[in-house]
């Protein structure tokens, strides 16, 4: 008989932005699978979720990995549920209409490594700047890279959980940084987005890191916004070969701009300017290798003769990517091909 522990995982209810939280739960003999882990309760009146006079919520596992940081150990992720079984109201899980997982979705999370001591990201120097942006992208060098035994850590730490990373990057701002996560599922995708940002998280304790999710953490300046680019595809993107059909679906996220925008995250006015590689916030274009539109359509699905994915550019650093999922998938389905 062996001792495992479990790591409940979950999101609160708190707005705009939601936070993870989790606690440990000690099983004996787990066998490593979905189905044999166990619903927990917690306390919602402490997460924004319940009422103090009656204060429990469900976690109900929807996902479990290794976790490569502890021993005898596994990340559970979780979906809340209301005490009667229902989806609590801050279940984005929930919303997403893809049984078949004919939607795949490949999201680009970018982040700011975080200094406690100065309140700035890592590479700026107290009550200073360092150099102007230009020279940190996929840097490499202790004047242009920061924090990258943190981010190599994290890597590690994906990859032996088993999440299906594909890749890092420092980004253009100092002490920014991403890390992309791709799955053929729009709840798996987005239950693996969450559990590397748990990672990153604790490893940052260890570090004593902050990781800063803030779409535009520094403000007006002129340094680059975190964004969660969605790469997303279904049957359909992946086989029409037809340039029409690409136009229908990108002209039916014309006409819903606000319901997509409302999800893509808190405080993205100060992101979507049109400067910095976005569109803004005020506009809805979409174009062929067009960083600059709300929607890309790749050059590399163009090449194969328009079958492949498209781009869509808007979410931020902080979005839920269950929400974010959601609500493409359903702008998707309204497309009349």
């Amino acid at each position: 008989m062996s001792l495992v522990k479990l790591e409940y995982i979950w999101l609160d209810g708190y707005k705009p932005t939601q936070s993870l939280r989790s606690k440990t739960k000690i099983e004996k003999d787990f066998s490593g699978k979905l189905e044999d882990l166990p619903n927990w309760s917690f306390d919602g009146s402490s997460t924004e979720q319940a009422p103090g006079g009656s204060s429990d919520c469900v976690l109900k596992p929807v996902y479990v990995v290794k976790d490569p940081q502890r021993k005898n150990a596994f990340l559970v992720m979780c979906e809340v549920l209301s005490a009667g079984g229902v989806p609590h109201p801050s279940n984005g899980r929930a919303l997403i209409q893809d049984d078949d997982n004919d939607f795949w979705f490949g999201f680009e999370q970018e982040y700011f490594l975080w200094n406690r001591d100065t309140n700035r990201p890592l590479g700026f120097p107290v009550g200073g700047y360092p150099a102007p942006q230009g020279p940190y992208y996929c840097s490499v060098g202790a004047n242009n890279s920061y924090g990258r035994h943190i981010v190599e850590e994290h890597l590690d730490a994906c990859i032996e959980a088993g999440l299906n990373v594909e890749g890092i990057n420092a980004e253009v701002a100092a002490g920014q940084w991403e890390f992309q996560i791709f799955a053929k599922g729009a709840k798996q995708a987005g239950d693996e987005i969450w559990i590397a940002r748990y990672l990153l998280e604790r490893i940052g304790e260890k570090y004593g890191v902050s990781i800063n999710w803030h779409c535009k953490p520094l403000g007006a300046l002129d340094w680059n916004g975190s964004g969660m680019h969605a790469n997303f595809s279904n049957d359909v993107l992946r086989t029409c070969g037809s340039k029409e059909t690409y136009e229908k679906i990108c002209e039916a996220f014309r006409p819903v701009v606000k319901e997509h925008i409302d999800v893509y995250g808190a405080d993205n006015h100060l992101r979507l300017t049109g400067k910095h590689e976005t569109a803004s916030i005020l506009d809805f274009s979409y174009g062929i290798s067009d960083r600059g539109a709300s929607i890309r359509i790749p050059l590399a699905t163009v090449e194969r003769g328009w079958k492949g994915y498209l781009e869509d550019r808007r979410p931020n650093s902080a979005a839920d990517p269950y929400k974010v999922a959601a609500v493409i998938i359903k702008t998707v389905k309204s497309a009349v091909i």
